[in-house]
Protein backbone atom coordinates (compact mmCIF):
# COMPACT_ATOMS: atom_id res chain seq x y z
CA UNK A 1 0.00 0.00 0.00
CA UNK A 2 0.99 3.49 -0.54
CA UNK A 3 0.01 6.28 1.18
CA UNK A 4 -2.08 7.41 -2.11
CA UNK A 5 -4.18 4.78 -1.74
CA UNK A 6 -7.93 4.59 -0.29
CA UNK A 7 -8.98 1.82 1.75
CA UNK A 8 -11.89 0.38 2.18
CA UNK A 9 -12.56 -1.03 5.59
CA UNK A 10 -15.92 -1.78 7.92
CA UNK A 11 -15.53 1.33 9.27
CA UNK A 12 -15.15 3.34 6.21
CA UNK A 13 -12.61 4.66 3.62
CA UNK A 14 -9.47 5.83 4.75
CA UNK A 15 -7.23 7.94 2.69
CA UNK A 16 -4.42 9.91 3.58
CA UNK A 17 -4.82 9.81 7.63
CA UNK A 18 -8.70 10.16 7.33
CA UNK A 19 -11.71 7.98 7.83
CA UNK A 20 -14.80 8.83 5.55
CA UNK A 21 -18.03 7.40 6.29
CA UNK A 22 -19.61 5.44 3.01
CA UNK A 23 -21.72 2.51 1.37
CA UNK A 24 -21.01 -0.10 -0.99
CA UNK A 25 -23.10 -2.14 -2.79
CA UNK A 26 -25.93 -4.01 -1.60
CA UNK A 27 -24.73 -7.11 -2.30
CA UNK A 28 -21.85 -6.74 -0.10
CA UNK A 29 -18.20 -7.32 -1.06
CA UNK A 30 -17.82 -10.29 -3.51
CA UNK A 31 -14.79 -11.97 -4.76
CA UNK A 32 -16.71 -13.03 -7.65
CA UNK A 33 -18.60 -9.44 -9.02
CA UNK A 34 -20.84 -10.17 -11.83
CA UNK A 35 -23.34 -7.92 -13.78
CA UNK A 36 -25.98 -7.47 -11.65
CA UNK A 37 -25.45 -8.38 -8.34
CA UNK A 38 -25.10 -5.13 -6.77
CA UNK A 39 -22.25 -6.17 -5.12
CA UNK A 40 -18.85 -3.89 -4.55
CA UNK A 41 -15.75 -6.21 -6.43
CA UNK A 42 -12.67 -7.18 -4.01
CA UNK A 43 -9.12 -6.12 -5.62
CA UNK A 44 -7.25 -3.11 -6.07
CA UNK A 45 -8.79 -0.99 -8.06
CA UNK A 46 -6.87 2.02 -9.90
CA UNK A 47 -8.27 5.40 -10.65
CA UNK A 48 -8.90 6.28 -14.23
CA UNK A 49 -11.13 8.99 -14.75
CA UNK A 50 -12.79 11.73 -13.03
CA UNK A 51 -15.79 13.62 -14.57
CA UNK A 52 -17.45 16.61 -12.72
CA UNK A 53 -20.82 18.51 -13.53
CA UNK A 54 -19.55 21.69 -14.60
CA UNK A 55 -22.82 23.67 -13.74
CA UNK A 56 -22.78 22.16 -10.50
CA UNK A 57 -18.99 22.40 -9.20
CA UNK A 58 -15.97 23.47 -10.07
CA UNK A 59 -13.19 21.73 -11.63
CA UNK A 60 -12.20 19.57 -8.68
CA UNK A 61 -8.73 18.69 -10.27
CA UNK A 62 -6.68 19.61 -13.57
CA UNK A 63 -7.20 16.24 -14.72
CA UNK A 64 -11.03 15.96 -13.98
CA UNK A 65 -13.50 15.78 -17.32
CA UNK A 66 -16.54 17.45 -17.81
CA UNK A 67 -19.71 15.66 -17.78
CA UNK A 68 -21.66 16.65 -21.17
CA UNK A 69 -25.37 15.73 -22.10
CA UNK A 70 -25.40 12.34 -23.89
CA UNK A 71 -22.62 10.94 -21.54
CA UNK A 72 -23.34 7.39 -21.15
CA UNK A 73 -21.48 3.99 -19.76
CA UNK A 74 -22.27 1.18 -21.14
CA UNK A 75 -23.07 -2.01 -18.99
CA UNK A 76 -24.58 -4.00 -21.97
CA UNK A 77 -22.10 -7.23 -21.62
CA UNK A 78 -23.12 -8.66 -25.02
CA UNK A 79 -21.98 -4.95 -26.48
CA UNK A 80 -19.01 -4.23 -27.93
CA UNK A 81 -18.35 -1.13 -26.12
CA UNK A 82 -19.29 -2.97 -22.81
CA UNK A 83 -17.97 -1.22 -19.81
CA UNK A 84 -16.63 1.90 -21.66
CA UNK A 85 -17.96 5.82 -21.80
CA UNK A 86 -20.27 6.07 -24.46
CA UNK A 87 -22.44 8.63 -26.13
CA UNK A 88 -26.13 8.74 -27.01
CA UNK A 89 -27.62 8.16 -28.93
CA UNK A 90 -26.35 4.15 -27.71
CA UNK A 91 -29.43 1.95 -28.44
CA UNK A 92 -27.65 -0.92 -25.94
CA UNK A 93 -27.74 -0.78 -22.26
CA UNK A 94 -26.48 1.96 -20.40
CA UNK A 95 -26.51 4.20 -17.76
CA UNK A 96 -26.79 7.88 -17.46
CA UNK A 97 -24.03 9.88 -15.79
CA UNK A 98 -25.45 13.70 -16.60
CA UNK A 99 -28.36 12.86 -14.28
CA UNK A 100 -30.96 15.24 -12.99
CA UNK A 101 -29.91 13.76 -9.25
CA UNK A 102 -26.57 14.86 -7.60
CA UNK A 103 -25.37 11.77 -7.52
CA UNK A 104 -23.18 11.27 -10.48
CA UNK A 105 -21.75 14.96 -10.30
CA UNK A 106 -18.50 14.05 -9.32
CA UNK A 107 -16.95 10.47 -10.46
CA UNK A 108 -14.01 8.68 -9.70
CA UNK A 109 -13.71 6.13 -12.71
CA UNK A 110 -11.68 2.54 -11.48
CA UNK A 111 -10.85 0.30 -13.48
CA UNK A 112 -12.89 -2.69 -12.44
CA UNK A 113 -13.32 -4.74 -15.78
CA UNK A 114 -11.53 -2.58 -17.90
CA UNK A 115 -9.77 -1.59 -20.41
CA UNK A 116 -10.44 -5.17 -21.74
CA UNK A 117 -14.38 -6.09 -20.33
CA UNK A 118 -14.78 -9.74 -19.83
CA UNK A 119 -18.82 -9.97 -20.43
CA UNK A 120 -20.85 -10.72 -17.37
CA UNK A 121 -17.88 -10.18 -14.90
CA UNK A 122 -19.64 -6.50 -14.27
CA UNK A 123 -19.37 -2.59 -15.43
CA UNK A 124 -17.36 -0.25 -13.83
CA UNK A 125 -17.07 0.42 -10.02
CA UNK A 126 -17.15 4.25 -9.47
CA UNK A 127 -16.97 6.06 -6.45
CA UNK A 128 -19.78 8.59 -6.30
CA UNK A 129 -21.84 10.77 -3.88
CA UNK A 130 -24.13 8.61 -1.66
CA UNK A 131 -28.14 8.94 -1.84
CA UNK A 132 -28.05 9.38 1.87
CA UNK A 133 -26.22 7.76 4.85
CA UNK A 134 -26.35 3.83 4.83
CA UNK A 135 -28.44 3.92 1.48
CA UNK A 136 -26.26 0.78 -0.66
CA UNK A 137 -25.26 1.27 -3.86
CA UNK A 138 -25.58 -1.06 -7.06
CA UNK A 139 -22.06 -1.70 -6.29
CA UNK A 140 -19.93 1.43 -6.27
CA UNK A 141 -18.35 3.19 -3.34
CA UNK A 142 -20.30 6.27 -2.30
CA UNK A 143 -19.60 9.01 0.06
CA UNK A 144 -21.03 12.24 1.41
CA UNK A 145 -20.56 15.32 -1.32
CA UNK A 146 -18.27 17.06 0.84
CA UNK A 147 -15.93 14.11 1.66
CA UNK A 148 -15.61 13.22 -2.14
CA UNK A 149 -15.16 16.58 -2.97
CA UNK A 150 -12.33 16.46 -0.74
CA UNK A 151 -10.78 13.17 -1.83
CA UNK A 152 -10.89 14.22 -5.46
CA UNK A 153 -8.78 17.49 -5.23
CA UNK A 154 -6.11 15.13 -3.74
CA UNK A 155 -6.30 11.94 -5.88
CA UNK A 156 -4.25 11.23 -8.40
CA UNK A 157 -4.47 9.12 -11.61
CA UNK A 158 -3.43 5.73 -10.60
CA UNK A 159 -4.33 5.99 -7.06
CA UNK A 160 -5.78 2.13 -5.77
CA UNK A 161 -9.05 1.93 -4.34
CA UNK A 162 -8.09 -1.50 -2.24
CA UNK A 163 -11.28 -3.83 -1.48
CA UNK A 164 -10.59 -6.38 0.70
CA UNK A 165 -12.43 -9.71 1.42
CA UNK A 166 -12.80 -9.24 5.17
CA UNK A 167 -15.53 -6.30 4.85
Amino acid sequence: MTPHDMVLTPTGLRFRGRRYPCTIGRGGISATKREGDMATPTGAHRIVQMFYRPDRMARPADWATQLRPGDLWSDASEDAAYNTHVRAPYGASHEVLRRADPLYDLILVTDWNWPNAVPGRGSCIFMHQWRRPGHPTEGCVALRRDHLLGIARHVAPGARLIVTPSQ
